[in-house]
């Protein structure tokens, strides 16, 4: 008796090409940020309020300037206590990570997952000439697939 093969059959090369799928069409539009002067603890209340894990940090020209994440403002708290020291006139600049991986509008679908892969993040500020216009995180990438259909990459009809 031979080996029988389990492999479906093979269907070649469909013709399907993916759609252009950029970063701006599936990016979240209206983004949480926080302003490089608030104060840490407004931070933590907006974290709270909105039930979020971090966000961007912007200047007064909306420019990003780094990221704030709730492991930040705990490591915050701790020095705090440790050094007891007051929370006072700390500001969301003294706490925030300065070196930030943004994308472009323009960025693939696919380029994107694979840059989540590389890079085991899980959002990124999307710029554009250095000015904030969204967040995209790697739930927008699941749901996108989804939506078009991940098997044929085709905009339901």
């Amino acid at each position: 008796m031979g080996i029988k093969s389990f492999q479906g059959k093979m269907i070649g090369d469909t013709g399907v090409n993916p759609e252009k799928i950029e970063v701006r069409d599936f990016m979240i539009r209206e983004v949480i940020y926080f302003h490089e002067r608030e104060h840490i603890f407004e931070v933590m209340q907006k974290m709270i309020q909105y039930n979020i894990s971090g966000g961007p940090v912007v200047d007064d020209q909306h420019q990003l300037v780094g990221v704030i994440s709730e492991g930040d403002c705990i490591k915050q708290l701790s020095e705090s206590r440790y050094y007891n020291q007051p929370l006072e006139g700390v500001l969301v600049s003294d706490y925030m990570i300065k070196e930030v991986e943004t994308v472009a509008p323009d960025m693939h679908l696919f380029d994107l997952a694979q840059k989540f892969l590389n890079l085991k993040l899980r959002r990124f500020p999307v710029c554009e000439n250095q000015k904030l216009i969204g967040l995209v995180s790697q739930r927008n990438v699941l749901d996108t697939a989804l939506a078009l259909h991940g098997h044929t990459w085709q905009r339901p009809a």
